[in-house]
């Protein structure tokens, strides 16, 4: 049976469709079949072609109940679930049917009040730093509020997902043929830790270049924020 991940949020701009595109392009460079369905009325569909993924357009209800129930039905895919803001009684349904959430928040204090609210309302889900600082100074700086702001969490927050101006080369209709590999890397790095926390076993890697996980996906210190892979309650 397929495997539901849901990338969920009250508010808008945390970046769900860049990281829902960039998961699913993980998990296909990973050798697992993975459809990226749409939701959000405001976006159109994109062509699936050249990607790694499938895409499909779920953007009223019958649609998703569909998309859904055909994907239930089939081994060894992994739907993931681009989710819109502002839509709490969607979200809620969406939950439901999820195998996991992720919650995506970016480095500022109205993200993580936000996300702070969602990870209370959803007691299993995962919040995911995302789009988050390259420069040292920055990137400490945003460590350190949520060190401060999410401490009670801590051990439902997923490693940093870098900020990649390459990454909207996802969410253009038809993809490059050749994307940079720092977004692979970036792409291959979320979709790992994204099947530990489904306690999915990684075979095979089906893309042409070296690992390099840590470039992208270094955890916040240790000592103060350590963000491990653990399931909640």
């Amino acid at each position: 049976m397929a495997k539901i991940i849901c990338v969920l949020g009250n508010k808008g701009g945390t970046g769900k469709t860049t990281l829902s595109h960039m998961l699913c392009q993980g998990l296909g460079l990973l050798g697992h079949r993975a459809a990226c369905i749409l939701t959000d009325v405001s976006r159109e569909p994109l062509s699936p072609n050249g990607r790694r993924y499938i895409t499909a357009d779920a953007r009223n209800g019958d649609a998703l109940t569909k998309v859904i129930d055909k994907l239930r039905s089939l081994d060894d895919w992994i739907g993931v679930v681009d989710g819109a803001g502002n839509r709490t009684d969607m979200d809620r349904r969406l939950y439901v049917m999820a195998d996991i959430v992720l919650l995506p928040f970016r480095d500022s204090h109205e993200d993580i009040r936000a996300v702070v609210r969602d990870l209370d309302l959803f007691p299993r889900a995962y919040a995911v730093p995302a789009q988050w600082p390259v420069n040292a100074w920055q990137r400490n700086a945003a460590d350190r509020n949520v060190t401060h702001m999410m401490n009670a969490f801590r051990h439902r927050i997923l490693k940093p997902v870098a900020a990649l101006s390459s990454s909207k080369l996802l969410l253009q209709k038809q993809v490059p043929d050749q994307l940079p590999s720092p977004l692979n890397r970036g792409c291959r790095a979320l979709a790992r830790e994204v099947l530990e926390v489904l306690e999915i076993g990684v075979d095979s890697d089906k893309g042409d270049e070296p690992r390099a996980d840590a470039v992208l996906a270094s955890r916040l210190p240790a000592a103060d924020m350590p963000l491990r892979v653990q399931r909640a309650g």
